[in-house]
């Protein structure tokens, strides 16, 4: 096709998806500021005006060690984690439109809780889940979807 031939809306929407597919509207985050990836993963990926967050864990992301060992203290360095994510993607947790997290104990609902609502103050759509084992024996993990503007 040449470049200065004019499509029809139906032609350009057809190259606009066929690019899509390609991949050509994705971008992998990468931050140092927050735990590289344990596994075959990106830290997030940046689709359609959206940033869609791998699940964070309590890691420090100096020393990939776990921190802390209250659900308090693993909530505020997951969520920390989380935020340095959002914000390499171009968006901060105001933007969050919906979480998904993972208790390693549902008896350690309020207390999560406590430390989440000081973050997701927009209070996002969530689920939140009791799970049987965590990677690295984490009491948490947490994930999101959020819109970059």
């Amino acid at each position: 096709m040449l470049r200065n031939e004019i499509l029809s809306p139906i032609e350009s929407l057809g190259i606009l998806c066929a690019e899509a597919q390609k991949g050509a509207f994705m971008k992998a985050i990468e931050t140092k500021a927050a735990p590289a990836a344990i596994g075959p993963y990106s830290q997030a990926i940046v689709a359609n005006g959206f940033v869609y967050t791998s699940g964070q864990i309590p890691l420090n992301p100096e020393n990939g060690a776990i921190e802390g060992t209250t659900i308090e203290e693993q909530s505020e360095r997951a969520i920390k984690n989380l935020g340095e994510i959002l914000k390499a993607a171009g968006t901060d947790f105001a933007k969050v439109v919906k979480t998904t997290c993972f208790l390693a104990n549902i008896k350690d609902f309020a207390a999560f809780n406590a430390v989440y609502e000081k973050y997701f103050v927009n209070k996002p759509a969530r689920s939140c889940f009791e799970v049987s084992a965590l990677p690295k024996n984490a009491l948490v993990e947490i994930e999101a979807v959020a819109v970059i503007e």
